[in-house]
């Protein structure tokens, strides 16, 4: 360690007081702001949490203090977040090591997690315990959740790491698969499942991966979610601090379909693949989970006018979006006015009135649609029908 002079060691000390005092300060400032909410619809059986598994503080090479990550996640209508910090990279705590007289060599990688969880507990914020295991490509960064002692995968070998994470029964899933972040092998671009892959698969050691993350939506990866059985993620992996959303706005995050509001049932949920991804104003994820997330937050009313028009309201309960483009319908039905229509747009909490025309002698039959924002399958939206009369 440089040894500096008297003076500039004080100078470097105020510095880093001042770090720490902001750190702070920015968890206080934001603890005065009121619980958010964000309405999605719950599925048969499941409550529908808002979670995100994929954010970071200043115990590696985030920003914020750990408590104000638990004041993100209650501001914005959260249920449960993972800090994950990262268990090789401890950027600022380095930094701070260098310019003063003491060091933290020894500090627990749980510390972030022991010092946020009061907090959690106190705002009925649902807090899990985890670490990102941050290797070059292959395999890539990875995060282990619902850990109970993340020191213990501290290690050189990236395979001790991830059988550490198993034996205690984490989940694990694979970060952002096509960033290049900092030369870890694979570009925005080009994204590669490698044979280590494979081997973390085969060996119990790799359970789902981010689809998206952050803005970056990969559609290899939900492909591969898909192929390989493996549950789809999407996380904000924060750094610095979140700043309040635009009405509509909200970040990256993980719809988990659980059994209750619980650690253990989130856990049970994701080893099940009862998730979606929610992005910008796109779900990603399993058709049957997205076909009910759509049935039940939208009241679709038929009202016939006469004997050859007829209209559909839709009335969106929800603060989702959702985007509907015609697809083949049934040929004796057409929308009124138009065979084809420009795409329709049910915003959050509002209403549309789609009306459509019968054919002569013709009492009813099916209006095809595509919700082009819920993707069932990479880039594709989903199909959805509606029997008119």
């Amino acid at each position: 360690m440089v040894d500096f002079p008297i003076k500039n060691r004080k100078n470097m000390k105020k510095i880093i007081s001042l770090f720490w005092a902001v750190c702070i300060a920015l968890s206080l400032f934001a603890q005065e702001r009121d619980r958010g909410k964000i309405v999605i619809p719950d599925l048969k059986g499941y409550v529908t949490l808002k979670c995100d598994f994929h954010i970071h503080t200043v115990f590696s090479d985030g920003i914020v203090w750990p408590t104000e990550r638990v004041v993100e996640a209650y501001r914005e209508g959260l249920d449960a977040i993972a800090i994950t910090d990262h268990l090789e990279s401890r950027r600022y705590l380095l930094d701070l090591e260098r310019l003063a007289d003491f060091s933290f060599k020894n500090l627990s990688h749980n510390i972030a997690y022991d010092l946020a969880q009061p907090y959690a507990k106190e705002r009925g914020i649902i807090l899990i315990k985890g670490s990102e295991i941050t290797r070059s490509m292959p395999p890539g960064h990875h995060n282990a959740i619902f850990l109970t002692n993340s020191d213990e995968l501290s290690t050189p070998d990236y395979m001790d790491a991830f059988r550490a994470a198993k034996s205690q029964n984490a989940f694990i899933f694979w970060n952002h698969p096509g960033t290049n972040a900092g030369g870890y092998g694979q570009s925005d671009t080009t994204t590669l499942w490698w044979t280590e892959h494979t081997k973390l698969l085969e060996q119990g050691l790799m359970y789902g991966i981010e689809v998206v993350n952050g803005s970056r939506y990969y559609f290899e990866a939900h492909h591969w979610c898909l192929e390989k059985k493996l549950t789809m993620m999407g996380n904000s992996d924060v750094h610095g601090p979140m700043a309040p959303f635009a009405p509509g706005k909200h970040r990256t995050m993980t719809l988990v379909f659980a059994r209750n509001a619980t650690p253990e049932a989130i856990y049970e949920a994701l080893k099940d693949r009862r998730t979606a991804v929610y992005y910008d104003e796109f779900i990603i994820g399993e058709e049957k989970y997205l076909k009910e997330l759509f049935a039940n937050a939208v009241e679709i009313t038929l009202a016939k006018t006469d004997d050859k028009t007829a209209s559909i309201a839709f009335k969106n309960n929800s603060d989702l979006t959702f985007h509907l483009r015609e697809t083949k319908n049934d040929a004796r039905i057409a929308y009124l006015c138009n065979t084809s229509i420009a795409p329709l747009t049910i915003n959050p909490q509002s209403s549309q009135i789609m009306k459509v025309r019968l054919n002569d002698g013709i009492k009813g039959g099916d209006v095809n649609f595509i919700v082009e924002n819920f993707l069932v399958e990479p880039n594709t939206g989903m199909k959805y029908s509606i029997e008119v009369f």
